[in-house]
């Protein structure tokens, strides 16, 4: 079974419920987890499955927990292409950047050369008041991919 890091970027702790809820049902499977809501790169373990569940806040922009592991990245840049993860963004789709933040962070990842596992999931809250509903409907599919990795 894999191991799996849940990182979370939460404002109003949408994104850590969701992340908690998940992490249950990935050790209901037989993986192991950790969630972590507050992300230093030097302390993860890039042999791990990262999966970034990460609201958007603002004007688009990263929650405060999350940021300084951004920057950390942006700044150092590191080559994750041994590393594989899957993002879960939240946010409004009345607003212009619904998603923002979590659409950037995939796309930094995969400009670091990490593997995204799956496709990303875009949870507009406006639709899904209970954002851990549409984000179980996704993990259906997206946990089969954690079999290629092994």
């Amino acid at each position: 079974m894999s191991n799996i890091t849940l990182i979370t970027g939460s404002t109003l702790g949408g994104a850590e419920y969701v992340a908690d809820h998940l992490s249950e049902l990935l050790e209901q499977d037989g993986h192991s987890t950790e969630v972590v809501n507050h992300a230093n790169l030097s302390e993860l373990n890039t042999d791990s499955i990262w999966l970034l569940v990460c609201s958007t806040h603002g004007a688009g922009d990263f929650p405060d927990n999350i940021q300084p592991f951004i920057n950390q990245l942006t700044a150092q840049k590191p080559d994750l292409s041994a590393l594989k993860y899957g993002v879960i963004g939240l946010g409004d789709s009345s607003y212009d950047t619904f998603c923002a933040a979590g659409i950037n962070i995939d796309n930094l990842l995969n400009s670091l050369y990490a593997v995204r596992l799956g496709e990303r999931l875009d949870i507009d809250i406006s639709q899904h008041s209970v954002p851990e509903d549409a984000a179980e409907s996704w993990f259906v599919e997206w946990k089969k991919h954690l079999c290629s990795k092994n």
